[in-house]
C-alpha cells in the first residue's frame, strides 16, 4: 500500500545514513576529478557571464532529492519560505515557457541562488558539480564512449587547448548503485524527473513498504 511520506522524515531517518555516506563519498571524488581536470585546463567559472545556476537540468535521483532536502530543512525558516517562493515562482515560469515552444531556450536563476553564490552548494546535485568541462561518457546500452564539448566560458576561456580525459560514466554507475539501494530500503519504485525547484516544493515522496 503506497504512502506519502514528509521529505523531511526521510532526509532525517537514520536508516538511510549508510547511503548518504556513500553519496557524500561519491560527491568529494566528483569534486576531485572535477577540479583536477578544471586544473589541468587553467579553467575558473568563477564570475561567469554563462551562469549554470540558469541552466534548466532534470534530476534523476530520490538520493539526491532527499540529501537537498536534508541540506534545506538546516536553513532558518525565513529562508526556507523565501527559497520555496523563488522555487514556486521559477516552476511557474517553467511551465510558461514549456507551453510556448516557439520561445528561447528557458534561462532563469536557480532559487537556491542567492547574490550569485549557491545557498546548499554542499547539497548540490550531481549535474551542478559536473557541469562545464568537456567529458566522456557511455551512456547504457551503448558500447562506446559519447564526447560531450565544455559550457560557453569553457569554449571561450580554453577551447583552443588539448583535451584532458574526464570520464563521467564511474560516477553515473555509483549512483545508480546508490539510487537502487535507496529505493530498495524506503520501497520506492516509481522513477523520479525534477528541477531544483521541484525539489524546492513537493515535501512528500511516494513509499510502498517499510514506512
Amino acid at each position: 500500500m503506497e504512502r506519502q511520506i514528509p521529505v523531511a522524515d526521510l532526509a532525517a531517518d537514520p536508516r538511510i545514513e549508510p547511503v548518504v555516506k556513500e553519496l557524500e563519498s561519491l560527491y568529494a571524488e566528483m569534486d576531485r576529478q572535477y577540479d583536477q581536470a578544471a586544473a589541468g585546463y587553467g579553467f575558473s567559472c568563477t564570475g561567469c557571464a554563462d551562469n549554470c545556476c540558469l541552466t534548466r537540468f532534470y534530476h534523476h535521483t530520490f538520493l539526491e532529492y532527499i540529501f537537498l532536502r536534508r541540506g534545506f530543512e538546516q536553513l532558518s525558516g525565513p529562508m526556507r519560505a523565501d527559497i520555496q517562493k523563488s522555487a514556486v515562482q521559477y516552476a511557474d515560469a517553467l511551465r510558461r515557457a514549456q507551453s510556448n515552444v516557439a520561445d528561447a531556450p528557458f534561462r532563469m536563476m536557480c532559487p537556491l541562488n542567492r547574490e550569485g553564490w549557491c545557498v546548499l552548494y554542499g547539497f548540490r546535485p550531481m549535474i551542478c558539480r559536473l557541469h562545464g568541462i568537456p567529458h566522456e561518457l557511455e551512456p547504457p546500452g551503448r558500447q562506446r564512449m559519447v564526447f560531450y564539448h565544455g559550457c560557453a566560458a569553457f569554449d571561450s576561456q580554453c577551447g583552443h587547448l588539448p583535451y584532458h580525459g574526464f570520464d563521467r560514466t564511474p560516477f553515473y554507475i555509483r549512483m545508480s548503485g546508490l539510487e537502487q539501494d535507496l529505493k530498495q530500503k524506503l520501497g520506492i519504485s516509481e522513477k523520479s524527473k525534477k528541477t531544483v525547484a521541484d525539489m524546492l516544493i513537493h515535501d512528500k515522496v511516494p513509499i510502498h513498504a517499510i514506512f
